[in-house]
Parts: structure tokens; C-alpha cells; sequence
């Protein structure tokens, strides 16, 4: 189970035959150990991990302990945080691994993730590697680097209540924290203050992806959908559809 599995994309929530584009732009590779049974030296293997993925252009990486490239800082004020600059700090991440965790790369580019997947083959760190992609996608990366597919693990949408859901373009933005640690009501705001022009895409995005506990916000995923709303309006109000599950 990944805690990206229920990352919401309206392209599965509408009705068959409608058009959508599919998702492109957002690949998840995670690494984790088993306790007592892989996880001699893990935190060198998880470094390593990293190391290698930043070799191929990620748009975030992350430890689940500690967080992504993109973190709050205790030092400032509230005022401070819309200001700062919004550098990512892999060094930061990779210093901050200290022990039992998983660590995760994410990318907006096919190619890169499956050059990704292609190194941790030929590195064979001796951890678990998960992806966490459109389906067709992840068979496809498998099957390109020659590695065979272990297991599937997928979501079957979201049930029960549907209209007390929020309309598709917050969802699509607060589930790609997948610990809900960027709220609905705070990807509303963020849509709301790019449409307004206060915030550009690209600020918007990075605000939102300090939250995510474990990094695996996609920022460039984020710019473009902002981008979006503020072109073209708001989408309408989520339909999850049973027989298209999300991931």
C-alpha cells in the first residue's frame, strides 16, 4: 500500500466516451525495506537511492520522515512564508535521512522515470522499489527496463457520499499529498489567489508542496494544473466513475 494510490486525476472521473487527457506528467519511484530483513546499512542505500534519482531531473524528492526539498521552516514567521525564496534543497534531504523510513523521486517525464528504474536495476540497492504511476505506464516502464513486475496494488475510486466531495481541480491538487497534509480548503485558497493574481502557478505550487510530509508533491504537476484554472475556470464537480479507478 503507498500512500499515493488514491492521487485523484479527472481524466478516471469522467463518464466513458467523455474526453480527458490522460495523466502524463506524474511518476512516483519509492524505496523501502523490510525490518530485520533488508535493512543493513539503509541509510547509505537510501542515499544512494536518491543520489541516482537526482541524475534524472525529479521534480521532488522525499524522505517520509523528514520531508521534501521544498520544507516550513521553524525560524519564520507566518508573514515570512509568502515571501521566502523557494529553493529546493536535496542536500537537505539527503543529510536528513537518520534512519527506518521510505524515500521517494518524483517525475514529470516518463523518459526520466524509466531511466530512473533502468539505473536502480543495475545498482540493485537490495530494497523494495515501487512505482506509483498510471498503470499502462508503470507495465510499460517494467517492461522497457527488463524488469518483471512483482504486484499491483490499485484504488477503486472513491465511494460513499460523492457530493460532499470538493469539485475535481482541488482535488486533483490536495491528493497529491497523499498523508492529507495539504487540505482542500488550502489548494481552494491557492487556486483562488492564482486566479486573482496574487500568487503565480509556480508559488502556489511550492506553498503547497512544504506540507507534504513526505515529499512526494508533484510541483510541475501543480504549476500546470494552477495554470489551467486560471485560463479556463474551475472544473466541475468530481464523478468518480467505479469501473476507472484513479491510480
Amino acid at each position: 500500500m503507498t500512500n499515493t494510490l488514491h492521487r485523484f486525476s479527472e481524466h478516471y472521473a469522467r463518464d466513458p466516451g467523455e474526453e480527458s487527457p490522460p495523466v502524463t506528467d506524474d511518476f512516483i519511484v519509492f524505496a523501502m525495506a523490510a525490518k530485520g530483513v533488508n535493512d543493513d546499512g539503509l541509510v547509505e542505500k537510501y542515499r544512494a537511492f536518491l543520489r541516482l534519482a537526482l541524475e534524472h531531473d525529479p521534480v521532488n524528492i522525499g524522505d517520509a520522515t523528514h520531508g521534501g526539498w521544498l520544507r516550513p521552516r521553524r525560524d519564520l514567521s507566518p508573514a515570512n512564508h509568502w515571501r521566502r525564496e523557494h529553493r529546493p534543497d536535496p542536500e537537505a534531504v539527503l543529510a536528513g535521512i537518520d534512519g527506518p523510513s521510505t524515500v521517494a523521486a518524483v517525475f514529470d517525464r516518463y523518459e526520466n522515470l524509466r531511466a530512473f528504474v533502468e539505473a536502480l536495476a543495475r545498482a540493485d540497492l537490495g530494497v523494495s522499489i515501487n512505482i506509483a504511476a498510471p498503470m499502462d505506464e508503470a507495465h510499460r516502464c517494467c517492461r522497457e527496463a527488463g524488469l518483471p513486475r512483482h504486484s499491483v496494488e490499485y484504488s477503486i475510486g472513491f465511494r460513499g457520499r460523492l457530493d460532499k466531495l470538493p469539485e475535481a481541480r482541488t482535488l486533483e491538487l490536495s491528493t497529491m499529498c497523499g498523508h492529507g497534509m495539504v487540505s482542500a480548503a488550502f489548494a481552494r485558497k491557492m487556486l483562488d489567489w492564482v486566479k486573482e493574481n496574487r500568487r503565480t502557478p509556480a508559488q502556489a505550487a511550492a506553498y503547497m508542496a512544504r506540507f507534504c510530509s513526505c515529499g512526494v508533491f508533484n510541483t510541475q504537476r501543480a504549476g500546470r494544473l494552477l495554470e489551467e484554472a486560471r485560463s479556463g475556470g474551475e472544473r466541475p464537480a468530481a464523478r468518480p466513475d467505479p469501473e476507472r479507478p484513479p491510480r
